[in-house]
């Protein structure tokens, strides 16, 4: 059920669209190359920038040979300010066009946000896309609220997700959203220190039998999740009481305090907002992108 059709007002008539654009990235590897795990053995691996053929939202997010993959293709300006511009007014679910290049014309959906945005093409769109074609977006969806909570506040959030969600409002007027696994605060990690507006959050991965307990390793690529006691309104921080819903953006990570990353969608503190679990929960199957089932 939409939220719409859920009974739940909200003010989508009045948001500005605004276009942004980027360019498809170029893969980069850090000065000194190796990325290492907590013992100190240091690998090189795939994972961030460029185009991603074999990573799609719908797939899973650990057990890749790479470190922090993104899925799909991964946009940035050159120009700084640009590139806030890019991050901060782009929201989930916006259309985005190909606008140079083989691919010219083709379009696709924006999936996440890392330090790069990320956009899903078809894979046929994703073999015709060079380093460097222009990519335009049709950003919509700041200022985005419901008429009736004021205490829930949205994140990237587009007015196509929105309605894609399934919101639900209870008899005791809490609203519910479907996400696909709940996270222990706990296991939070880098990224609690970043403007919740801005990136991730990743979750503490390392400890794999605690993931496998936890069933966390079966988390896929645009998975919607759930933390209790997150307060994500400016930061990213234990409130009791608090719920947030996030979005799996990115894959996991051998890196100490790091793992999958977690993108902010929604917060309250004030106990209006609650989810419930429903593994299909996911992007790619909201909007028939990826590896959708």
């Amino acid at each position: 059920m939409s939220g719409a059709q859920a009974g739940l007002g909200h003010n989508a008539d009045r948001l500005v669209g605004m276009a942004v654009c980027g360019y498809v990235s170029q893969p980069s590897i850090r000065p000194g190359a190796y990325t290492h795990y907590p013992d100190g053995k240091g690998v090189i691996l795939p994972g961030m920038f460029g185009v991603t053929y074999n990573a799609r939202a719908g797939d899973r997010a650990f057990g890749w040979a790479g470190d922090h993959v993104e899925p799909g293709v991964s946009i940035a300006h050159p120009d700084e300010k640009s590139d806030f511009a890019l991050h901060y007014l782009t929201c989930i679910g916006n259309e985005a066009t190909v606008t140079s290049g083989m691919a010219k014309g083709a379009k696709g959906i924006v999936t996440g946000e890392h330090a790069r945005l990320l956009v899903d093409f078809p894979d046929e769109v994703n073999e015709k896309l060079n380093i460097g074609d222009q990519i335009q977006i049709e950003a919509i969806g700041r200022g985005i609220a419901l008429d009736d909570f004021p205490g829930i506040e949205f994140k990237k959030t587009s007015p196509k997700f929105f309605e894609a969600m399934r919101l639900s409002l209870t008899g005791n007027g809490v609203v519910k959203v479907p996400v696909a696994m709940e996270l222990p605060i706990e296991i939070m990690g880098s990224g609690a220190e970043l403007n919740a507006e801005y990136v991730d959050q990743d979750l503490m991965s390392g400890d794999r039998k605690l993931m496998a307990d936890l069933g966390v390793d079966q988390m896929k690529l645009g998975d919607l999740i759930a933390i209790r006691h997150a307060d994500h309104h400016f930061g990213r921080s234990y409130r009791k009481g608090s719920v947030s819903i996030a979005l799996c953006i990115h894959g996991d990570s051998i890196m100490t305090g790091h793992g999958p990353g977690i993108l902010t969608l929604m917060t309250a503190t004030d106990g209006t907002l609650d989810f419930e679990i429903d593994p299909s929960a996911n992007i790619a199957n909201y909007f028939g992108i990826g590896r959708s089932k």
